[in-house]
């Protein structure tokens, strides 16, 4: 077999600048999408400084067994308007999935690039919302909560196989058992205190059988909220220390104005909603809150996304939004660089101690509306730059800029510049 890429539990100068292609670039795929073209997209990651995508590899679906004829999926929209105006989910769809052919052309182009591919699984998150039927979401339902790391895994063990008999191995940076599984349906809560301890007997078993199928790619899982005084509660089994960092502060606090919750943090109790100050923001052709649904109602149990965020990412006027944030900055800008840190810092040394390389997966706000700019303008720009420097400086083996810079995302096309130049930190060794 082909090692990956990662070749040493050390960090090293070949670090890793991540894009975050997740689920996209087999949902976003069709006649003049930003992944219709695989080839265009891998040249314009390069371009932009980048020399590593993070996938869905959609293990589950194509290598588990159990869902019931894969091939035949279609991938489609939650329905007319639902999800347009929300980053993620602005999918049209209407074209034949081809799964195997589909991974095949990706591990193709990333060798021809030069790329790595982290792989991963959104599936017990998003990934099936865009299915022309449920029977993907469907069948990871049906899989016990306590089976369901290992069956990912094991479906994760026969991708690997999958590239492995056709050579298309080597772009494999690592492998992630699954996305943020802390913070979805993978390992469901089971009544254990802490935000970590019950993923260890899961996680332990998921880690091992993907060592022991693969013993030459590195393996790990991701986790969507650090918590600094919890850490050694992770199961010790994982060859990376990959992490999230979704800062909120002043979003957060924009979030509880508009009655949202985030992350784990519940949505705050509202007399009506929406709120007055998330009506004030509606763009003046917004439906009503109780007419505006996806076609199918398994499709919001397929995100774990509530229909208000939807209503106020798609309908929220981008500018009155950006306002809100940049008049209320000047209140948190510390507190968010302070909290930054602190993750960062107490990440690097939890890899020290477990002796693994840390990462930087996704990041470093949080979830905005597609064409707000927030994130991408002065403000959220100088953040990243904090971010990136300080994962740097802490031995960061590898560091996305924003969750927001990949080729779905408008900023791929207005900011090429600054990627290159704070990718180019990343990568100078």
């Amino acid at each position: 077999m082909t090692t990956s890429h990662l070749a040493t539990t050390s960090a090293t100068t070949d670090r890793l600048a991540i894009t975050l292609w997740d689920f996209s670039w087999y949902t976003q795929a069709g006649p003049g999408e930003p992944f219709a073209d695989i080839d265009r997209a891998f040249a314009e990651t390069v371009d932009r400084g980048f020399n590593t995508v993070r996938i869905c590899a959609m293990p589950f679906l194509l290598f588990s067994g159990r869902v019931q004829d894969p091939e035949s999926i279609q991938v489609r929209g939650l329905g007319g308007d639902f999800g347009q105006r929300t980053r993620w989910y602005d999918v049209r769809g209407g074209y034949p999935l081809d799964g195997h052919r589909r991974l095949v052309e990706l591990f193709e182009a990333a060798a021809r690039h030069d790329c790595k591919v982290i792989v991963s699984s959104w599936e017990y998150q998003q990934s099936p919302s865009f299915a022309d039927t449920d029977s993907w979401h469907r069948a990871l339902a049906e899989v016990p909560g306590p089976d369901r790391a290992e069956a990912v895994a094991a479906a994760l063990a026969d991708l690997l196989d999958f590239l492995t008999e056709r050579g298309l191995d080597g772009p494999v940076a690592y492998v992630e058992v699954h996305n943020e599984v802390d913070n979805c349906d993978l390992v469901p809560a089971d009544g254990t205190p802490g935000h970590y301890a019950r993923l260890r007997g899961p996680l332990e078993r998921a880690v091992k059988l993907l060592q022991a199928r693969h013993p030459a790619v590195h393996v790990t899982y991701s986790l969507g909220e650090p918590w600094p005084d919890e850490l050694d509660d992770l199961p010790e089994q994982a060859q990376l220390a990959h992490f999230h960092f979704y800062v909120y502060g002043v979003l957060g606090a924009l979030y509880e104005a508009v009655g949202l919750g985030h992350g784990t943090e519940a949505a705050p109790d509202t007399a009506t909603w929406p709120t007055a100050e998330l009506a004030a923001m509606l763009r003046p052709d917004a439906p009503a809150f109780a007419d505006y649904q996806p076609d199918e109602p398994w499709r919001l149990a397929a995100t774990g996304i509530p229909r208000e965020l939807f209503y106020a990412h798609d309908w929220v006027d981008p500018d009155r939004w950006d306002l809100w944030l940049y008049e209320n900055y000047a209140a948190h800008r510390q507190s968010m660089r302070d909290t930054l840190a602190q993750w960062v810092d107490s990440a690097a040394e939890f890899a020290r101690r477990r002796g693994v390389p840390a990462v930087l997966g996704e990041g470093v706000v949080g979830y905005t509306p597609l064409l707000t700019r927030f994130e991408e303008d002065a403000v959220g720009k100088d953040i990243a730059e904090f971010v990136v420097d300080r994962c740097l400086a802490a031995g960061f083996h590898g560091t996305v800029l924003t969750s927001n810079a990949a080729p779905h995302h408008p900023m791929w096309h207005t900011d090429r510049d600054w990627m290159r130049r704070v990718n180019s930190r990343i990568t100078a060794g």
